[in-house]
């Protein structure tokens, strides 16, 4: 199977340009467009009804506590609880994604994946978000959910750069609207090699399909420094093009309240 077209240190050379670029990168412009871009994330196995429903009450209530400022993209929760996010949000333009198919580990049998992707779509689910495993199921979930947004979870804390890179076009062959770094579940998460290799993946894609691909970095993203690093890469490899919510989230929590301080000069705990 074809290598990734640079080696580790060619990768992590680039990424040094990269970074210096970041840290200018940090107008409030930028700060505003990466909290536009996050999917706002609960998946605890305390998660309740009540907790859910408060969870994305705070969604609804962002536009009046922070007039100007973009929403975030998305609330992501398990399965069980879409049906409690559908009742209770009511701010527009914020989607519902739900992680699907056997989630984190992605060991159940296929046609359970399959049934729990389609069922978290038709309890109102606009994108699903799955873990590719050894073995080839991604097709068959794309097929159960149409065009509900597929992202695709790499788990590439446990991939090499080749491996990365691999999985990546295996994951869009099959049909990934999304890439996606991490579960967040396991020790190493979303890294700046694994986004750059995964983003120049995408650029090649691209240019041989004209299909355009996003990416999510996920797992351990807390700061607005390390925001702006992600935004950076996207940029410098994919464009400005890629760096809207349709194309571009960011999988993050605390990062949402981090964000919101350095852009208000204030203490904010919203989220």
């Amino acid at each position: 199977m074809e290598t990734c077209p640079l080696i580790l240190e060619d990768i992590q050379s680039e990424l040094e340009e990269i970074k210096e670029l970041a840290a200018k990168n940090n107008s409030t412009k930028m700060l505003e467009k990466a909290l536009s871009c996050i999917d706002l994330t609960t998946l605890n196995s305390t998660d309740t009804v009540a907790s859910v429903g408060a969870f994305t009450e705070n969604v609804n209530s962002f536009p009046v506590a922070f007039p100007g400022i973009s929403n975030v993209a998305a609330i992501c929760v398990y399965p069980n609880m879409v049906q409690t996010v559908k009742n209770t949000l009511r701010v527009e333009n914020v989607k519902i994604a739900a992680v699907a198919g056997g989630f984190p580990s992605s060991m159940t049998f296929t046609g359970l994946k399959v049934e729990e992707a389609r069922l978290a779509v038709a309890s109102g689910a606009n994108e699903i978000d799955i873990v590719m495993p050894l073995w080839a199921f991604i097709a068959a979930i794309k097929d159960a959910i149409g065009e509900t947004h597929l992202k695709v979870i790499l788990e590439t804390g446990v991939l090499n750069v080749d491996q990365i890179w691999q999985a990546s076009n295996l994951a869009m062959d099959a049909g990934a609207d999304f890439i996606k770094t991490s579960t967040g579940k396991l020790p190493q998460a979303a890294t700046p090699e694994a986004a750059f290799v995964m983003c120049l993946a995408i650029k090649q894609y691209f240019e041989e399909t004209g299909k355009k691909i996003g990416f999510k970095p996920a797992g351990g993203i807390v700061t607005p420094e390390d925001a702006m690093l992600y935004l950076t890469i996207v940029h410098e490899i994919l464009g400005d093009e890629w760096l809207n919510p349709d194309l571009f989230r960011i999988g993050a929590s605390r990062l949402a309240n981090n964000l919101l301080e350095k852009i208000t000069g204030t203490a904010v705990k919203h989220f």
